[in-house]
């Protein structure tokens, strides 16, 4: 091999898709390609120039991409190792923008005929060019896929940390409790041993029902006895840093079934049964399922709120995509919601009354799209009908007091109260449908731009818990309402133009003040910005962005596989952001003290991560062209 193969081959090993390359189609293209230098200013391909010549791939230098009314208009950067203009060379047409070297720069370059060559020689080249970001995408998914695996056998395993399996707080009573008072305690909290405790709550004994049976109820002894006359003294504690083996040992040493956790200071901080140990590997689905629907209390669904979060870990580890971990984590979640809000209304006796069969829970925002993540936090609203006799505001001085039970309630399980209000809970948004109506009348017909931006997460309701039926006739109204209305899809659009997605003209990608770019903001926003105001133009009723997306884009005449692109930029950025939080509370597991967020430094991403981002970044570009387009913006 020829010294500047070698230094060739180092160069591609470095770069998507030649990295993967078959040896000998890698060499094959070596053999084709010829070494091109361009001087800054001069432009290496314009739509003018015709049916593209050749395929450009960057050695060395930076490439600026305009649209061809105007130089300075850069909409793009293309940097070492990255590949143009494919799609124009697949489709045998010309370029749509003027691509110009914004430095000195070097490229290797491949004609026409020896591209479409290639594409028949190797699978990966033609995976590559056919489907670009997907192709990408699905690298950086199988790397992902491999770190996760390695965590989440780590995770999931007796290896784990005794801290990282507790999910209950210790229930405790000193030692001059009666037993009558200490069963019932036991009753209420559902749980099957107490921990007796000093005024410090250190641990002295521990009582469990096999020694209600046998040193209660055989040997007949008043239920009036303070419990320390029943309870095992001196419990086996361990550390928080134990591992879980370690407790599965003494239990199987000792024929006991419960080990306290303890601090250094000896205080109480858990206990664990041998069930807990041997259930860590048994975190799925339907198990997490089954107990949202029998869970009793609202603290049962705390704990299980925790097993939604290892679930989401160990989905990613087996490679499952961004849009069905999404469409997982959001059906999960609603399942905690309802059953949560079922306790409630069972608990302030709503259940009981008439009420009960006249009102619908409504989820909006991520939750309306079914696209929530670790890091969701409450955007809900009631909608009720009034019954005869009764006025609306009387219907919701009923259900305000409700509806702020369950939204403290839905705190403690992780979903933060929203910081705008937009709950429930607030008698702004517990309206009869009327009321819902003329809400949704006055911002169609004469809502102001800042109105509309404040409201738009509105536009994505979908029913929760209660009657559904409620919903579904406020969504097919809103349809008919929305789609006639040009006045409001325009104004809608002009919000959406105004978070430009954050490419840089000088570096990759335009910062804020503490170098991190928002990837909900910046970039999934846009997309679910236009995916919204295309459904409402075209009357689709479906909520999720992705949906809204390809169901219409036939009315829209937009290209199927311009769509895929977009969804795939789309869901790699969630996939980004799902992997972002999950790093963020892997230490502790607690994603509320974690106080998530969306914020993501760019030079620490791997360089196929930033590549695929910046390519996704210019696929929501693309999104908000054909927004300005269709509007005049």
């Amino acid at each position: 091999m020829s010294a500047i193969h070698a230094s060739q081959l180092s160069f591609f090993a470095a770069h998507a898709p030649f990295d993967r390359m078959e040896h000998e189609h890698l060499l094959w293209l070596l053999e084709h390609l010829r070494l091109a230098y361009y001087a800054k200013g001069e432009v290496l391909v314009d739509p003018a120039h015709g049916n593209v010549e050749r395929l450009f791939i960057i050695k060395q230098g930076l490439v600026q991409g305009s649209r061809p009314r105007s130089a300075e208009d850069a909409v793009f950067e293309l940097h070492e190792g990255e590949t143009f203009p494919v799609g124009a060379l697949l489709a045998k047409r010309a370029v749509t923008s003027v691509y110009r070297a914004a430095e000195d720069v070097f490229c290797f370059e491949l004609s026409a005929e020896d591209f479409h060559v290639l594409l028949e020689l190797s699978l990966v080249f033609k995976d590559f060019c056919t489907r670009r970001i997907a192709a990408l995408f699905d690298q950086s998914n199988q790397a992902m896929q491999a770190q996760f695996a390695h965590t989440a056998s780590e995770q999931q395993s007796l290896s784990s940390p005794l801290s990282a399996v507790i999910r209950f707080a210790p229930v405790s009573c000193t030692p001059d409790t009666t037993l009558r008072a200490a069963l019932g305690i036991m009753h209420e909290a559902r749980v099957g041993s107490m921990v007796v405790v000093d005024g410090s709550n250190k641990p002295l004994g521990i009582f469990t029902l096999h020694d209600l049976l046998s040193r209660v109820v055989l040997p007949g002894l008043s239920i009036d006895s303070p419990i320390s006359e029943v309870m095992s003294p001196d419990p086996v504690s361990l550390p928080p840093n134990a591992a879980a083996y370690e407790a599965a040992m003494a239990m199987a040493r000792a024929g006991f079934r419960h080990v306290l956790v303890t601090g250094r200071d000896g205080v109480l901080q858990g206990i664990l049964s041998e069930r807990d140990l041997f259930s860590l590997q048994r975190v799925g689905l339907r198990q997490i399922s089954g107990a949202l629907r029998q869970a009793e209390n609202v603290e049962s669904l705390v704990a299980l709120s925790k097993d939604i979060h290892t679930l989401t870990h160990n989905m990613m580890a087996q490679g499952v995509a961004a849009e069905q971990l999404t469409l997982f984590i959001s059906t999960l979640n609603d399942l905690l919601a309802e059953r949560l809000i079922e306790l409630e209304c069972i608990a302030s006796g709503l259940l009981d009354t008439p009420l009960c069969e006249e009102i619908c829970w409504l989820v909006m925002g991520s939750g309306g799209r079914y696209e929530q993540t670790l890091n969701t936090d409450q955007d809900n609203a009631l909608l009720f009908t009034v019954p005869e006799g009764m006025t609306a505001d009387q219907v919701r001085e009923q259900l305000l007091p409700v509806a702020l039970r369950i939204n403290q309630s839905l705190a403690r399980c992780g979903f933060p109260l929203c910081k705008g209000n937009i709950m429930a809970s607030n008698p702004k948004w517990c309206l009869s449908m009327d009321e819902w109506k003329a809400v949704f009348s006055d911002w169609v017909d004469q809502g102001s731009l800042e109105a509309l931006m404040h409201s738009s997460i509105f536009f994505d309701f979908r029913p929760m818990a209660g009657q559904n039926h409620l919903a579904e006739e406020l969504r097919n109204w809103l349809a008919r309402l929305a789609r006639s209305n040009s006045r409001f899809l325009h104004q809608m659009a002009a919000n959406a133009l105004r978070n430009r997605p954050p490419l840089g003209l000088v570096r990759d990608f335009v910062l804020n003040d503490s170098s991190r770019l928002d990837l909900k903001i910046n970039g999934l926003t846009p997309f679910v910005d236009a995916a919204r105001i295309f459904s409402l133009a075209t009357g689709v009723m479906q909520t999720s962005t992705i949906q809204r997306l390809r169901q219409s884009s036939p009315d829209l005449r937009i290209p199927p596989h311009e769509v895929e692109a977009w969804i795939n930029a789309f869901l790699f950025i969630q996939m980004l952001r799902l992997r972002h939080h999950y790093e963020a509370i892997a230490p502790n597991g607690n994603a509320e003290a974690q106080q998530l967020d969306n914020l993501i430094e760019p030079g620490q991403l791997n360089d196929l991560d930033r590549r695929i981002l910046k390519e996704a970044f210019r696929q929501a570009r693309k999104v908000q062209v054909k927004l300005a387009l269709d509007y005049q913006l």
